[in-house]
């Protein structure tokens, strides 16, 4: 049960720090779509 536990505990923070990944992957390619756009101040 206590190896269980730790797995879970282990697994659960893998998954979340890619969930941060992911999420900062998006902005920057939102922050380039905002750039691409042409208007002034933008980027």
């Amino acid at each position: 049960m206590k190896k269980m536990l730790i797995a879970l505990a282990l697994s659960s923070g893998l998954v979340l720090s890619a969930c941060n990944t992911v999420r900062g992957a998006v902005d920057d390619v939102e922050s380039v779509g905002d750039c691409a756009d042409g208007r002034p101040g933008n980027c």
